[in-house]
């Protein structure tokens, strides 16, 4: 549990966690199993978990799905059949048992070609490069101080990481439109993006294992062979022995090294680097790249949980598999290297997916259903005797100094004295430390301005 969080039960016997300052984070009905959790960035995630592993999900501003078991060749599957603005959509998954706890790597519907994945895989002929019309597009002036887009491309994996990333930002940037959800305003753009090439690079050199795997796969497909897609799940990347790097794919609320709670959005970055306890149900992850403001820091280590890990890469291989299918329709035009015939021609089924189930028809009704019990639940947490009094405000102590800010003290003197900033531009050896009213700004580590 974050640290200052609490937890009681309410009178009609739903579970509430609230945070430091008393709002509500989380509701647990135990007789339906239904999740609520309030994001700190202001979104709202509804889950409802069954014994036999069906799955209703619902959020504010994003897509919910219905999940379905099935059985393939005496091993768990499941058919998630998405529901977002009208329009329907199936993934598929596969069931596995990691450290006592049920996970679903995303197993795909189709496979393409080995000599695709090879295409992609190795760098081509010549670097190309590649307008992707963005431009106008309000995503991306909000977001111009964290991403840009590569000049030229030498390789699919390089093509697929700006894919993976735009894809993300433009759905946290509809998500806050929609969904209320808040990440403060635009930073204004200059210097060096805060996603650096660095960073961007190992991203890419983890797409190039993601096609590497996938084409494994792929060839057992074609074999006829069962494919088993754990194998490129978490529980393999947690014991191979590799760095491995994870582009968050939904608003996410984890603990840093203190406890403190801190919050993920769609195009962070985090970093696997060394071993972790054999029997841990969270892992430790290291902050290479977040948009600042209530995000967690830069390097900071934070804690992920295995479930939350696993659907962080399945949304990374379903956007690989998004942008493949991209550049299959794109290939020999707008600079995009030509397939050979041997990649060409049309994925493949993948045998669990032939025989799985038809899409849920009442995915969109059971959707809505969830939202409106939790939005019930909700309700009665609210009701007299439902939650315990709110917290005393403390009174200022009259001796107390105002807080001061100075030239040359260093950003840990201001926090000391304002507390965290809500929100940080980062521009290289200028940094902006944002507060209500107040805007402080470093230079080389030292306050040279205060407006």
């Amino acid at each position: 549990m974050p640290k200052g969080a609490n937890e009681h039960v309410a009178a009609n016997g739903n579970v509430v966690r609230t945070r430091p300052n008393g709002r509500i984070s989380d509701v647990h009905n135990p007789k339906t199993g239904m999740d609520v959790h309030h994001g700190l960035n202001g979104n709202r995630a509804v889950m409802v978990e069954r014994p036999d592993h069906s799955r209703v999900f619902a959020e504010r501003g994003r897509p919910g799905y219905v999940q379905r078991p099935y059985s393939f060749h005496g091993h768990d599957f499941a058919r998630r059949t998405y529901f977002y603005h009208g329009h329907e959509y199936s993934h598929f998954y596969h069931g596995y048992g990691y450290r006592g706890v049920y996970l679903n790597v995303y197993a795909p519907g189709f496979y393409f070609r080995p000599a695709f994945y090879g295409w992609a895989y190795n760098p081509w002929a010549v670097p190309i490069a590649f307008a992707w019309g963005w431009g106008g597009n309000p995503w991306f002036g909000y977001y111009g101080y964290y991403f840009q887009p590569y000049p030229v491309y030498p390789s699919a994996a390089f093509w697929l990481t700006d894919y993976m990333v735009s894809m993300d930002l433009q759905a946290a940037y509809e998500a806050q439109q929609q969904g209320g959800e808040v990440n403060g305003a635009p930073m204004a753009a200059g210097g060096q993006p805060m996603l650096t090439p660095e960073v961007k690079q190992q991203i890419a050199d983890e797409v190039r294992d993601q096609l590497a795997l996938e084409n494994q796969e792929a060839a057992q497909n074609t074999q006829q062979q069962d494919v088993d897609p754990a194998s490129s799940g978490i529980a393999r990347m947690l014991s191979d022995g590799r760095p491995h790097t994870f582009v968050v794919g939904s608003a996410l609320d984890v603990v840093d090294a203190s406890q403190a709670e801190c919050s993920l959005s769609d195009g962070d970055v985090l970093a696997l680097n060394g071993p972790q306890p054999a029997d841990a149900t969270a892992v430790n992850l290291t902050v290479l790249a977040s948009k600042g403001g209530q995000e967690c820091a830069k390097q900071d280590t934070v804690s992920v949980a295995v479930g939350d890990l696993q659907e962080m890469q399945n949304h990374m291989r379903e956007t690989i598999d998004q942008g493949l299918q991209e550049l299959q329709s794109k290939q020999g035009s707008g600079g995009i290297p030509a397939l050979p015939p041997s990649a060409q021609g049309q994925p493949a089924p993948a045998q669990y997916a032939a025989v799985a189930p038809p899409p849920d028809p009442n995915a969109a009704a059971e959707i809505q259903q969830q939202t409106q019990q939790a939005d019930q639940a909700e309700a009665e947490v609210s009701q007299p005797g439902g939650m315990p009094p709110a917290p005393a405000p403390v009174a200022p102590t009259p001796s107390a100094a105002p807080a001061t800010v100075a030239l040359g003290q260093t950003p840990d003197q201001v926090k000391a004295a304002l507390g965290a900033p809500t929100r940080i531009a980062n521009l290289g050896t200028k940094v902006i430390y944002y507060y209500n009213g107040m805007k402080v700004t470093f230079n080389n580590g030292k306050v040279s301005d205060v407006q």
